[in-house]
């Protein structure tokens, strides 16, 4: 009995303890409502991270673990073990979330560190007119839904700027120009590069038969291949725009910033390569390109 009678004390010492932050003066309060925003804001972040890492089990372990911190560590309680211990438990959960998603947070501060136009659009100069890009756009637009009625497995990388050598050094130069049959000849079963990806800049094939890496994302359908990992991997780390064709089903899927949609065809293509080399995009095959995504894609 004295020691629920103690407890229960300590628990109004601690209550009280904070009530007294935000009636002590109009400095106090000011600091104490700061202070709970502040939190209230990291915990905000923390948990839609969290939740758009399909991590959502981890909360139920982080609130009850920080609840019991914030308690254990309060000056009204003073427990000189816990009370030193239990500070460092944010730090150790930043850490635990540093290890266990470092992809999410490099791109997370990819974005962060690029220009809000440039994640748009890549808006790059490539030395060649608009019409030139347009020209590259339909080749390549030609050769994938060839590639796509044939079932020819494929796997093409648009990059704002050449790609850090060591991608491109795993496959072959290729430097020529973008024509849907030079896409094809690369991409046939029977050439040694088809398997690799390809990796283009401007109107230019720059290497084919390039590694990638891989998506380490465990929430991916499990019937998306290697080809859908690789691209998704590569679309997390740089800034990039992938497009593939599905060695099985022919179905056509683009990947940007880690994320994967599926099912497109030759007008929605084109829209999305329009919008990689930052060229205009008319509203009517926006329109169209939603309407058949929302009626192709998966429920």
């Amino acid at each position: 009995m004295f020691n629920n009678f103690f407890l229960t004390a300590q628990s109004v010492d601690f209550f009280q303890n904070i009530l007294e932050q935000f009636t002590s003066g109009p400095e106090r309060i000011v600091i104490g409502i700061v202070d709970v925003l502040l939190f209230s804001v990291l915990m905000f972040i923390l948990f839609k991270f969290l939740k758009k890492n399909h991590a959502q089990r981890l909360i139920l372990v982080i609130i009850p673990v920080l609840l019991v911190s914030v308690v254990l560590s309060s000056s009204a309680l003073g427990f000189p073990i816990m009370g030193r211990i239990f500070p460092y438990t944010v730090l150790f959960a930043v850490l635990a979330v540093i290890i266990l998603f470092p992809s999410e947070i490099r791109r997370g501060l990819w974005k962060i560190s690029s220009p809000r136009e440039l994640r748009e659009t890549f808006n790059t100069a490539y030395n060649v007119s608009d019409e030139d890009i347009k020209d590259a756009i339909d080749e390549m637009v030609r050769a994938i839904i060839n590639m796509a009625k044939k079932n020819i497995g494929a796997l093409m990388i648009v990059a704002p700027e050449k790609l850090p050598t060591h991608i491109l050094e795993s496959g072959t130069s290729v430097d020529g120009k973008i024509s849907s049959s030079l896409i094809e000849t690369i991409f046939h079963v029977k050439t040694p590069l088809h398997d690799g990806a390809m990796c283009i800049f401007g109107n230019r094939i720059i290497a084919a038969g390039c590694f990638l890496p891989l998506s380490q994302n465990n929430a991916l359908d499990k019937e998306l291949g290697t080809r859908h990992r690789a691209a998704l991997g590569i679309t997390e780390i740089y800034n990039v725009f992938a497009v593939i064709v599905s060695e099985e089903t022919g179905v056509i899927s683009t990947a940007r910033d880690g994320l994967l949609t599926r099912y497109y065809d030759s007008v929605m293509l084109t829209d999305a390569f329009m919008q990689v080399y930052g060229l205009k995009v008319t509203p009517a095959s926006s329109g169209k390109r939603a309407g058949r995504a929302a009626k192709k894609r998966k429920p």
